[in-house]
C-alpha cells in the first residue's frame, strides 16, 4: 500500500480525489517541481561563476595560496627577513611572478620563441625552441620577472604562457653584509651564510632573525678596510669588531666581496669568508696569550727578564728578532719590542702541555663556535714538539682564523672570561668560562696599551680611546709552502683599556709598501693605521665619549708598576 502511495506521488496523483481535485492537485505539483528545479540550476550557476571568478581575476595561473592558514589582510613570506641589532632591514622577499609554458597548448614553436626573444633577449633560441615544441604541460621558461617583463610578455598574447607567483630574496644593503647573510638558490632555499644555518627558522617565518651586527659599524668598517687595503695593494683584507662581555660580532668584512643577487658573477675568492674561513699564521699577536700564559702559571710576573741578546738555535732552526735589542728584556719589553727571543725562552718556562691546555682553553685548538656553516679548522703541529712550543710563543706553526683570534684577544681583555663569538644578538652577557684571573686579564691589559704608547702598535693611537693592542706581520703560507715577499699583516685592538668594550681588528693579505711607509709593510705601518680610523669612526656611534688622559682614574688603570730603568722603553 505504501509503495503504490508512493508511486501515486511521483505520477502527481490522488486517486480518492474526484477528477476536478486530481487536475488541480497536478498542476499545483508541477509549478513546484519546476520552482525546485530552478533554484537548484540558479545554485549550480552560482557555483560555476565563483569558480571561474577564483580562477581568472583572484589567482594567477596555478600559483600557490600564500594566505593559506594566514589572516588574509596579511600576506605571509616564503622565508622571514633578516635585521640588524637596530632593526635595519638586511634581508627580506619579495613576491615575483615566473614565466613558464603549457607547451602542448603553443601551436608554433619556432613564432613564439621569436616573439618571446624580443622582450627577453637574454634567452638562448635552440633552448627556448626546444621547450616550446616539448609537448610537455609545464616548462620553466624565465624565473622572477620584473613587472615591466611580466607585462610585456602577457601584451603577446601567446596561448599557453603563464605566470607563476614566487618569492625572490632580496638584499637592500647590496654587498654590505655579503659574507654574513650569504645567499639563497632560484628555489628560495638558503645556500651559504646565515641565510643556510638559519634555513629552518627563517622558512618557519615566525619572526625576523635578529643578528648582532650593526649596520653602522659595518659601513665604517668596510669603508676603512676597503680603504687600507686599495692603499696598500692587498690582495684581500678582513675586518671585525666584536663586544668583549657578549662575544657578539658587531662588524664583520671579508674582501673582496660578492653581490648576494648574483653571487655565481664574481669570483670564486670572492665568496670565501676569510673572517671565518680562513685560517693564517698569525705571527706576533700570539705573543700576548703567551705571556698571558706565563703571568698566569706565574712561570713569569712583569719583573722577570729573559736573555736576548743574540739569537736561539735549535737543532736546525734559528730564532731571531727583527729589530733586536741584543740584550736582556723584561717581560713588558719583550711585547713592546716584539722579542721573538724572549717569547720562545718564556714559553720554554712553562712548557708544551700547559701550552696547549691554555690555548684550547682560549678556543685555538677547535673550530670557531660561531652560527655560520662557513668555518674552517686551525692547523695545528702534529706531534707537538719543542720547537712548536717556541714557535707557536710568536705565532708561527698554528693557523687560526681572524674571528678565533678576535675572541681571544676578547677574553684576554675583559677580565678573563670566554664566551663563545655570536652573530646572533644577546639579551646579556652569557655565563662563560674562565681562562685566565682577572689579576692576569688587568696586568695584559696594561700590557697591550705600552705596545701603542711604546711599541709597534704606535700608528694605531687615538687620542682619548686609549687603545691597547698587537701587531702581528706573518709569512703567508700557500700550499704548506711559506711564499716570498708575501705576507699577513695584522693589528688587533681593544678599547678603551681603562674599561674595554669593544676588540677591532684589521688584516690586510699581501700588501705593498709605499713611499709614505718607507717601503715597510709590516702591521704596525699598513694594519695599525686602519684600526685607529675605525675605532675613531665607530667609538661615538656605540656611545663611547673620549676621556681625559690625566685623570687619575684613567692613569691608575693603566699605570704598569715597573722600576724606573724598566720605565724607559725606546720606540719600535
Amino acid at each position: 500500500m505504501n509503495l503504490l502511495r508512493f508511486s501515486y506521488w511521483l505520477r502527481g496523483d490522488r486517486p480518492e480525489l474526484g477528477p476536478e481535485q486530481r487536475e488541480k492537485h497536478a498542476l499545483e505539483t508541477a509549478r513546484n517541481r519546476i520552482f525546485i528545479t530552478g533554484i537548484m540550476f540558479g545554485i549550480g550557476f552560482l557555483w560555476i561563476a565563483g569558480g571561474l571568478f577564483n580562477a581568472t581575476v583572484l589567482k594567477q595561473g596555478n600559483e600557490p595560496d600564500l594566505t593559506a592558514g594566514t589572516d588574509s589582510k596579511e600576506l605571509k613570506t616564503e622565508r622571514a627577513d633578516i635585521v640588524d641589532r637596530n632593526g635595519i632591514l638586511l634581508a627580506t622577499d619579495l613576491p615575483t611572478s615566473s614565466l613558464y609554458a603549457d607547451a602542448r597548448v603553443i601551436k608554433d614553436p619556432v613564432g613564439a620563441a621569436d616573439h618571446l626573444l624580443t622582450v627577453l633577449p637574454g634567452l638562448d633560441r635552440d633552448t627556448l625552441i626546444r621547450h616550446l615544441g616539448s609537448q610537455k604541460a609545464f616548462v620553466w621558461i624565465r624565473r622572477n620577472l620584473t613587472p615591466d617583463q611580466q607585462y610585456m610578455v602577457n601584451a603577446l598574447g601567446i596561448p599557453g604562457l603563464n605566470f607563476q607567483r614566487e618569492e625572490r630574496r632580496v638584499y637592500p644593503q647590496g654587498r654590505l653584509f655579503a659574507h654574513v647573510l650569504g645567499f639563497t638558490d632560484i628555489d628560495n632555499n638558503g645556500i651559504a651564510g646565515a641565510e643556510r644555518e638559519f634555513d629552518n627558522d627563517l622558512r618557519s617565518n615566525s619572526g625576523p632573525l635578529r643578528l648582532s651586527l650593526d649596520i653602522r659599524v659595518q659601513h665604517a668598517l668596510r669603508a676603512e678596510v676597503s680603504s687600507a687595503m686599495e692603499t696598500y695593494s692587498a690582495a684581500g683584507a678582513t675586518g671585525l669588531v666584536m663586544d668583549i662581555y657578549t662575544g657578539e660580532v658587531m662588524g664583520m668584512i671579508s674582501l673582496p666581496d660578492f653581490d648576494p643577487h648574483r653571487p655565481g658573477q664574481g669570483p670564486a675568492d670572492a665568496r670565501f669568508n676569510r673572517a671565518t674561513l680562513g685560517v693564517y699564521e698569525q705571527g706576533s699577536v700570539f705573543k700576548l696569550f703567551n705571556a698571558a700564559i706565563a703571568l698566569d702559571t706565574g712561570t713569569s710576573t712583569l719583573y722577570s727578564t729573559y736573555d736576548a741578546t743574540k739569537p736561539m738555535r735549535v737543532a736546525r732552526f734559528t730564532i731571531h728578532d727583527f729589530h733586536g735589542e741584543n740584550r736582556w728584556l723584561t717581560v713588558p719589553e719583550i711585547l713592546a719590542y716584539s722579542s721573538n727571543i724572549g717569547s720562545a725562552r718564556m714559553a720554554m718556562d712553562f712548557g708544551i702541555e700547559t701550552q696547549k691546555k691554555y690555548l684550547k682553553d682560549f678556543g685555538f685548538l677547535d673550530p670557531s663556535d660561531v652560527e655560520l656553516p662557513e668555518v674552517a679548522s686551525p692547523l695545528l703541529p702534529n706531534p707537538w714538539r719543542e720547537i712548536n712550543l717556541m714557535t707557536i710563543s710568536y705565532g708561527h706553526g698554528i693557523a687560526v682564523s681572524p674571528l678565533q683570534l678576535v675572541n681571544g684577544i676578547s677574553t684576554i681583555s675583559n677580565g678573563g672570561i670566554r664566551r663563545p663569538s655570536t652573530i646572533l644578538k644577546q639579551d646579556g652577557a652569557p655565563a662563560g668560562v674562565r681562562v685566565i684571573s682577572k689579576k692576569t686579564s688587568d696586568d695584559m691589559r696594561r700590557l697591550m696599551r705600552l705596545v701603542v704608547t711604546e711599541g709597534s702598535g704606535k700608528k694605531a693611537d687615538v687620542p682619548g680611546y686609549f687603545l691597547g693592542g698587537k701587531t702581528g706581520t706573518a709569512d703567508k703560507l700557500v700550499n704548506g709552502r711559506y711564499v716570498k715577499n708575501a705576507r699577513m699583516s695584522t693589528f688587533v685592538a681593544a678599547f678603551p683599556m681603562q674599561d674595554p668594550r669593544y676588540v677591532v681588528l684589521v688584516t690586510l693579505d699581501g700588501p705593498q709598501g709605499t713611499k709614505e711607509t718607507y717601503g715597510y709593510a709590516t702591521a704596525g705601518w699598513v694594519a695599525a693605521p686602519a684600526v685607529g680610523k675605525v675605532v675613531t669612526r665607530i667609538a661615538p656611534l656605540l656611545g663611547i665619549e673620549p676621556a681625559y688622559a690625566k685623570a687619575p682614574e684613567i692613569e691608575q688603570a693603566l699605570r704598569l708598576n715597573l722600576r724606573k730603568e724598566e720605565r724607559k722603553l725606546a720606540s719600535f
